[in-house]
């Protein structure tokens, strides 16, 4: 008896040891990622998925490391930088910009929003559809023009307001995406890709939150909905990126990352729709 005691004892305590080792590796691991937001600052510590359990195991047969790839050395952190110290205290180095008088977005605002983004996702999605070069990003469950095209037939619906045609600033940068993928420049394309998708999925659901409150008495739109989890989406659609990006030269990565500018100013340009900025 004395001696099953103890060999249940001891297997108790192995078992005990690798949850907490595993519970200690889940916080190292999801300390490290931060998704990019157009003008908003994210919490740093995302979920930890379940397509990561496998390097997890493997982890804590030695010691806790984690080999950080293209997106988080270099194309996150070239979006990091474009934040404001308030948005992203300890990466943001872009310039505070002060405001007189806030706007208050109205419905109208929020309408031609939603109008404009889903203009450009239809953009890119089509940029997608046709490049074989990316066909590893077709159906991944980040899509969102059928979502945004039920939003604005509710809100049209709900509201009574009159569809608005897409925006000038929808229509310059979509173009700007198809003229960058005509041009064949894939890594400059995935730049714009990454942001804008992953922004919508951190600053972007911020945004969500802050009009359901200000204007649709809290409604979630589908917007905002994904089928599935987010985290293993997200998770699945990065590491595409990673193996795309590890085939490509130093130029072509150098090609992606420099593109970080003009990316933030496409998204900047949609975002400003919530400021009033609309123009047809």
């Amino acid at each position: 008896k004395g001696s099953l005691l103890l060999q249940i004892t001891i297997i108790a305590s192995q078992r005990l040891t690798n949850m907490m080792r595993l519970s200690l590796l889940s916080v190292v691991l999801a300390s490290v990622v931060i998704s990019p937001a157009l003008g908003f600052s994210t919490r740093p510590f995302a979920a930890f998925t379940r397509q990561t359990s496998c390097s997890v195991l493997e982890a804590t047969r030695e010691k806790v490391t984690v080999e950080p790839g293209f997106i988080e050395q270099e194309l996150r952190g070239a979006a990091m930088k474009l934040h404001t110290k308030s948005q992203a205290p300890k990466e943001g180095q872009a310039t505070e910009t002060s405001r007189a008088e806030p706007h208050v977005t109205t419905l109208e605002d929020y309408l031609q929003f939603l109008v404009d983004s889903q203009h450009v996702y239809q953009a890119m999605e089509d940029i997608v559809n046709q490049e074989e070069q990316l066909t590893m990003f077709r159906n991944t469950r980040l899509e969102r023009t059928e979502a945004l095209e039920k939003d604005v037939e509710f809100m049209c619906q709900e509201y009574g307001l009159t569809p608005p045609e897409v925006g000038v600033l929808g229509k310059e940068y979509a173009q700007e995406l198809r003229r960058i993928a005509a041009s064949g420049n894939i890594p400059e394309f995935m730049c714009h890709y990454y942001n804008f998708y992953f922004a919508h999925t951190a600053g972007g659901r911020m945004i969500g939150k802050q009009m359901a409150a200000l204007l649709l008495d809290k409604k979630t739109l589908e917007f905002y909905k994904w089928d599935g989890d987010l985290n293993e989406i997200k998770a699945a659609v990065k590491q595409n990126i990673e193996d795309m990006a590890a085939r490509w030269t130093r130029e072509e990565k150098d090609e992606c990352v420099k593109a970080t500018p003009a990316a933030f100013r496409g998204g900047g340009m949609i975002n400003a729709n919530l400021a009033g900025k609309r123009s047809m």
